[in-house]
């Protein structure tokens, strides 16, 4: 199961004592299988790995993907915002911005739009940052601006599922323009089966696999035997990452900052909130993502897929079998 991990995550979690390594590898695999099914589950198991290895990038990255997944926006800016100064990546910038519209924030989503990194982001990750740019300027009533922002050369580009998520944004903001016959031509080429799963709308029905507190021994030793499938997808007993992983002392001393970081991140949103009053409304906005995350296939949404968690067989034949 460890070695399901892309190749450059396992070497992510070499800064670990190797007991702590493959439990933590072991809580971003299901963290990647699960995300799009049992999104809940997965930020369990995210969380998990956090209270294990708050320091290393990849999982504070998992973390922030399961937030954002569940709707907790301000979490996931938090955790996005500490992978960028772990490691310097924005990679993610179309999620954060997504994050602030989220929040109510649609000018914060057009600003971090705007930022120099923006410019570095490759093809795929700019073209989900102007949907989120097109989303934003329908949030502000400008309809036009939203059509704009997903006519450029570089968007038009796009294929496969991209491409359909990008006929789905710009119907959205034909529709809103009063340009109705334009939206509907936006779709037509697509079948319903392809735009329900740009919409993420497809169930799938793949197998469960994941683990809890009673995988691991009195020692916090991962026992491999009691690693296994439940009998049935709907089981009850489908495992819930544990709410008290337990901590390798081995390494204790690199999670001492954890808090610290997310003090730092606090203090950040604190003062961007304080910035235009609006902390009542962005906490309300947190707690309650239902209404954003019921409109979020029409108006644009970017769902980022966590490939750079899974490594799946290329992975398996590059090591060699280790």
């Amino acid at each position: 199961m460890f070695s399901d991990l892309d190749r450059a995550v396992r070497g992510r979690l070499r800064t670990l004592s190797k007991d702590n390594a493959d439990g933590v590898g072991r809580h971003l695999v299901m963290v990647g299988r699960l995300l799009d099914t049992e999104p809940e589950l997965a930020y369990e198991h995210a969380q998990a790995a956090v209270r294990r290895a708050g320091r290393v990038d990849v999982v504070r990255e998992a973390a922030g993907l399961a937030a954002y997944r569940t709707g907790r926006y301000a979490e996931a800016l938090r955790e996005l915002r500490t992978v960028r100064r772990l490691n310097g990546s924005s990679e993610h910038l179309a999620i954060m911005a997504d994050c602030e519209r989220g929040l109510g924030r649609p000018e914060r989503a057009l600003a971090l739009a705007q930022e120099p990194e923006a410019d570095t982001l490759d093809a795929e990750s700019s073209i989900e940052l102007a949907i989120v740019v097109s989303g934003a300027r329908l949030d502000l009533e400008q309809p036009d601006a939203a059509v704009a922002a997903l006519s450029t050369a570089a968007v038009r580009a796009a294929t496969g599922l991209v491409a359909v998520r990008v006929a789905q944004a710009r119907s959205t903001a034909l529709e809103a323009a009063g340009r109705a016959d334009e939206a509907a031509a936006e779709l037509a080429p697509y079948t319903q089966e392809q735009l329900d799963e740009a919409a993420g709308d497809v169930e799938v029905e793949d197998e469960v696999v994941s683990f809890d507190l009673s995988e691991f021994d009195e020692d916090g030793e991962y026992d491999e035997d009691a690693f296994e499938a439940p009998a049935a997808a709907d089981d009850s007993a489908l495992a819930v990452a544990d709410a008290t992983a337990p901590t390798v002392p081995d390494d204790s001393a690199r999670n001492t900052d954890d808090d610290a970081d997310d003090e730092e991140n606090d203090v950040v949103d604190g003062a961007e909130d304080a910035s235009d009053g609006s902390d009542e409304a962005d906490d309300a906005t947190a707690d309650e993502p239902d209404e954003y995350v019921d409109a979020g296939a029409a108006d644009g949404r970017t769902l980022d897929e966590p490939e750079n968690l899974l490594g799946g067989q290329e992975s398996d034949e590059a090591e060699g079998g280790r």
